[in-house]
């Protein structure tokens, strides 16, 4: 592919560079999480999504822009076919900068996948956990634990490093922060809480469903000897989970809504059907599905386009959740207004 001479990188107003790019494959899901996907979801029609062709394309010009990781995203990654072969190709776009592909999963699909996954060089899986209690974890997501919990351990044997995520939702799984806790130490095992944001398929979202860090680092220091990290560092590096130790082991708080990392925030998304984010709050985004599909048919013309359209977006990127609330306050909006829910980005 022609590469662009002096290729400039994607900065925001407040001097972030984007380095971060998280790719949706698919809006599709096998489960029905009550902060992700509506009662009556909408798919996608199949034919609106981007290929794996121009999603290759539209990676190839993003790492070449400065983009260091991709992670693939749904819904539910691994419900898309071909999904593992496109694992495949990003490894190409490794001499050009790109660093890391990761994927977030609910594993259901990994004990299948697992091991192809690992041989097309994935570097590493979040995979969602919300309970372990197999009544509650039917009703969370209207299927069975069993198979998840297999494919952790197919993910682990196959030598893939994981991090497990739990969405913690006030009298809904918050009595599950010291069962997935021993759990995480016992199994060796990365484990991050995060609050629930307002991002749920069905716009419901209040204050009052949101379970704080410091309410989970209070419930921890019951059971557990625990230990702050250093998270200035943490938060310089743009990495979204404050980091703490229990025990000695490690584990990780997703405080989006009180203790929001957004400051350094350096990544950018993208839809499976071409809507491109320059935050997971974006009211609003940019359809660059045409400008994509134009990249591998009108080099260089194609890239010279598509970057003029993406830079300003980048460049106009807000300071983070609460300066977009605040704006749409201002305007007699409201957050949960936006057509795009948690299913269809990704997180």
């Amino acid at each position: 592919m022609t590469q662009l001479e002096n290729v400039a990188l994607f900065v925001d107003q407040f001097g972030r560079s984007k380095r971060k790019l998280r790719i949706s494959v698919t809006d599709r899901c096998n489960f029905k999480c009550v902060y992700c996907m509506p009662e009556h979801p909408e798919w996608m029609k199949k034919q609106d999504l981007l290929s794996f062709e121009e999603l290759y394309q539209f990676c190839d010009f993003m790492v070449r822009h400065g983009i260091e990781a991709i992670r693939i995203t749904g819904g539910e990654p691994l419900m898309r076919q071909g999904v593992v072969h496109f694992v495949e190709q990003l490894q190409a776009l490794r001499k050009l900068g790109l660093k890391r592909i990761s994927m977030t999963t609910n594993g259901h699909y990994l004990k299948q996948y697992a091991d192809n996954l690992k041989q097309a060089g994935l570097d590493d899986l979040n995979i969602s956990l919300d309970s372990l209690n197999n009544k509650q974890f039917k009703q969370l997501t209207q299927k069975d634990l069993t198979p998840v919990l297999e494919g952790i351990q197919a993910v682990k044997a196959a030598g893939l490093p994981i991090k497990i995520n739990c969405v913690l939702m006030n009298g809904i799984n918050d009595h599950q922060i010291l069962p997935l806790a021993r759990w995480s130490v016992q199994q060796k095992i990365m484990l991050r809480f995060i609050e629930f944001m307002p991002l749920d398929g069905d716009r419901k979202w209040s204050t009052e469903h949101v379970v704080s860090e410091k309410y989970i680092l209070e419930t921890l220091a019951t059971e557990f000897t625990l230990t702050e990290k250093n998270n200035d560092s943490a938060q310089s590096g743009s990495e979204p989970a404050r980091q703490y130790l229990i025990d000695g082991h490690p584990i990780g708080i997703i405080s989006t809504i009180t203790n929001s990392f957004c400051g350094s925030c350096d990544r950018l998304r993208l839809t499976a059907q071409g809507e491109f984010y320059n935050c997971l709050f974006a009211p609003q985004g940019l359809n660059i599905k045409n400008e994509i599909r134009s990249l591998g048919s009108s080099l260089p013309l194609g890239e010279v386009n598509l970057y003029s359209i993406l830079s300003p977006y980048i460049w106009n990127k807000e300071q983070g959740f609460y300066a977009i609330a605040q704006r749409l306050k201002s305007q007699n909006m409201n957050q949960n207004s936006r057509k795009i829910s948690m299913h269809m980005i990704g997180g």
